[in-house]
C-alpha cells in the first residue's frame, strides 16, 4: 500500500473515532463508527490472502450490524422521547438494545466470536490496532450513556467475558489469539465497573491501552506470532525479553505491577457494593487469564529453546 493511502486510511480511521468521542447527536457518533469501520477494512485486507480476507468480511458484517444496532436504538429512542441526544437515552428497551450493540462492537462475551478470528487474519500490527484503538470509540458511547445502561446486563456481561476470555486463552498457542482472549478478559472487566464507577473503568482502559501496547509493540519488534517463536526472543534482545515478561505480568495483574491496581479497585468497588459474589467470580476468572500469561512468560524468559553452541547470537 502506498504512503499516501496508507496516511488517508489511517487519518480517517483517527476521524471516525474522533467524531463518535466529541458528539452529542446520535447520527454523528453513528458516522464516526461507520467511518472507522471503513478506515480499517482495507488495512486488514493489504495482505491479499485469503486469511486476511475473511478477517475483513467478518469484522466488516459485525460491525456493521453493530452500528446498525446502536441506529435503531437511538431512533426508537428518539422516536418515544423526542431527543437525539446521546446522554439522555431514557427509554428502557432501547437501552438494552444499545448495551448488547455496544458489547457485539467492543468483542464482550457472548458477542465475542468474531474478534479471535479477525486478529488471527491480520498482520501483527493491524491486530495491535484492533485491539486498542478500535475499543475507544464504543467505550466513549458507554461512557456516555453510563447512567442509563441496564446495570445488570453490564454486570453480566463483565462476567461472562472474564471467564471466557480466562477459559478459551489457555489451549491457545498464537501469540494473537492470546492477546484477543487477553482483550475480551480486560474488556469485561471494564464493564463489570461501568455502571458502578466510571472513573475505574478510565483508568482501567488507560493501564490496558498501555500494557497492550507495550507487549504488541514487543511482539512486533521480535515478529512473534506463535509462543515457539517468543522463545526465541532473548536471542534478539535479552532487554526486550525481561520487558516483555514484566508486561505480560503486568497484563495478566500481579501485585506489585500497574496492571494489578484497576484490578484491585474494581474488586475494592464491587464488595462496596454488595456485590461479593460477583467479585469472588471476577477473581477466580481472573486467575485464569493470569495463567496462560504465566505460561508464556515461562517461555519467554524462564527457559532456554533446544541451541547448539554454534548458534549465533543476533545482538
Amino acid at each position: 500500500m502506498s504512503p499516501t493511502i496508507y496516511t488517508i486510511i489511517l487519518s480517517s480511521l483517527a476521524t471516525g473515532t474522533i467524531i463518535t468521542m466529541t458528539s452529542f447527536h446520535w447520527l454523528m457518533a453513528w458516522i464516526g463508527l461507520e467511518l472507522n469501520t471503513l478506515a480499517i477494512i482495507p488495512i486488514i485486507s493489504t495482505l491479499h490472502h485469503p486469511r486476511s480476507t475473511e478477517a475483513a468480511t467478518k469484522y466488516f458484517l459485525t460491525q456493521a450490524a453493530a452500528s446498525a444496532m446502536i441506529l435503531f436504538s437511538s431512533m426508537i429512542n428518539a422516536w418515544n422521547m423526542g431527543t437525539w441526544d446521546i446522554t439522555q437515552m431514557s427509554y428502557a428497551p432501547s437501552n438494552i438494545l444499545l448495551s448488547l450493540a455496544l458489547a457485539l462492537k467492543l468483542g464482550l462475551a457472548p458477542a465475542h466470536f468474531w474478534l479471535p478470528e479477525v486478529l488471527q487474519g491480520s498482520t501483527l500490527s493491524t491486530a495491535f490496532i484492533i485491539a486498542t484503538w478500535q475499543k475507544l470509540a464504543p467505550m466513549s458511547l458507554i461512557y456516555m450513556t453510563m447512567n442509563n445502561l441496564p446495570s445488570m446486563i453490564l454486570l453480566m456481561l463483565g462476567l461472562t467475558s472474564s471467564a471466557i476470555g480466562g477459559w478459551s486463552g489457555l489451549n491457545q498457542t498464537q501469540t494473537r489469539k492470546i492477546m484477543a482472549y487477553s482483550s475480551i478478559a480486560h474488556l469485561g472487566w471494564m464493564a463489570m465497573i461501568a455502571s458502578i464507577m466510571s472513573n475505574i473503568m478510565i483508568m482501567n482502559l488507560v493501564v490496558y491501552l498501555m500494557m497492550t501496547t507495550a507487549l504488541f509493540t514487543s511482539l512486533i519488534c521480535s515478529k512473534s506470532k506463535t509462543i515457539k517463536d517468543t522463545a526465541a526472543t532473548w536471542t534478539t534482545s535479552p532487554t526486550l525479553a525481561i520487558i516483555m515478561m514484566l508486561t505480560l505480568l503486568s497484563l495478566g495483574g500481579l501485585p506489585p505491577l500497574t496492571g494489578f491496581l484497576p484490578k484491585w479497585l474494581i474488586l475494592e468497588e464491587l464488595i462496596m457494593q454488595n456485590l461479593a459474589p460477583m467479585a469472588t467470580a471476577m477473581a477466580m476468572s481472573a486467575l485464569l487469564s493470569l495463567f496462560f500469561y504465566l505460561r508464556l512468560t515461562y517461555i519467554t524468559t524462564l527457559t532456554l529453546p533446544p541451541n547448539t553452541l554454534q548458534m549465533k547470537f543476533k545482538w
